[in-house]
């Protein structure tokens, strides 16, 4: 009986694997060919703003930068020309600068002497860092499980926005440093913490790996998505989703284009001139402005490795290409 089990399993497995389908293009323009380089090691950490390589070098929003971090730390962000980097257990770094935490941070941003922080146990922390004095403390439901790509606070003329662990973005007065409002963005599901943070025209958008929300002129707009990425270019946002969607909208959520790429894995969003989205076969997927028309390259890359993309470069393996 048992050796019956047994093949009935493998049968269940083997039926699986012969099953699965992959994004399988009918015609393609061939290589990708534009500006590529290399970089000085593999990608060993990122998120939605960066990435730390294995040599200590980082990248940016603004591209490679040759700036090394300390050893055991991990890029957050760069604001105010300054790189805040995390050990990810009780000390954060301003440059050079250390500053103790008491505490695992895991998204960071600074503004003058005010430093808005992000705790792993989903707390928040607003400090001053001339007069290492502690302005806000506040605790959220915690959050065992999260996406990578978790989204640093932001700073919006009078307000800061913290994005939680927890599916909510967190509003503080910068005036008397007290909490004024909750957004929620996604009370439910496993992994709901703040991938994306956005402002548009003074239009909060934000997202979760299971939704999207902007919020701009007292109207609030949810939409429901499975989440690969998402990003805004000029007054538009992109959604990428499981099921092989690429999808443009304006800032109220609404639709303007949308195409489907049957079983396309989209690992990431960027734009050049135009639209590009990275598919995990080894394929480019170029889109029109318009939507109207695509080109599909062939670019080879480690599907098993980290990508991130930022602004017009995709970056992967050792390497990196800038879009046209």
């Amino acid at each position: 009986m048992k050796y019956l089990i047994f093949t009935i399993t493998l049968l269940f497995v083997f039926t699986g694997c012969s099953q699965k389908e992959f994004f399988d293009p009918e015609y393609t323009v061939g290589d990708y060919e534009n500006t590529k380089a290399s970089l000085n090691g593999d990608i060993i950490s990122m998120n939605k703003d960066g990435a730390t390589l294995d040599s200590g070098e980082i990248i940016t929003k603004r591209g490679v930068s040759k700036f090394t971090i300390e050893e055991g730390y991990n890029f957050l962000n760069i604001s105010e020309d300054i790189v805040i980097t995390s050990n990810f257990k009780d000390s954060i770094m301003l440059d050079k600068k250390v500053i103790k935490t008491g505490g695992v941070v895991v998204a960071a941003t600074l503004k003058g002497n005010k430093l808005a922080m992000i705790f792993s146990d989903n707390s928040i922390q607003l400090y001053d860092i001339d007069k290492e004095q502690i302005l806000l403390k506040e605790y959220f439901t915690h959050s065992f499980v999260n996406d990578t790509r978790i989204a640093n606070p932001y700073f919006m003329s009078n307000i800061i926005l913290f994005p939680t662990l927890d599916g909510k973005i967190i509003v503080v007065a910068e005036g008397n440093n007290q909490v004024i409002k909750s957004i929620v963005v996604d009370a439910d599901g496993q992994f709901n913490n703040i991938i994306f943070l956005d402002v548009i025209e003074d239009t909060l958008v934000a997202a979760t790996v299971n939704k999207v929300i902007s919020v701009g002129d007292g109207v609030l707009n949810l939409k429901d998505y499975s989440i690969r990425d998402i990003i805004t270019h000029d007054n538009n946002i992109y959604i990428a989703t499981i099921d092989g969607q690429i999808i443009k909208t304006d800032i109220s959520l609404n639709i303007i284009n949308r195409k489907k790429y049957k079983f396309a894995k989209i690992y990431a969003l960027a734009y050049g001139s135009s639209l590009y989205a990275l598919e995990s076969q080894g394929y480019l997927i170029n889109i029109s402005d318009d939507f109207k028309e695509d080109n599909i390259y062939e670019l080879s890359f480690n599907n098993e490795k980290s990508v991130i993309a930022l602004g017009d470069t995709i970056y992967y393996d050792d390497e990196y290409i800038i879009l046209k």
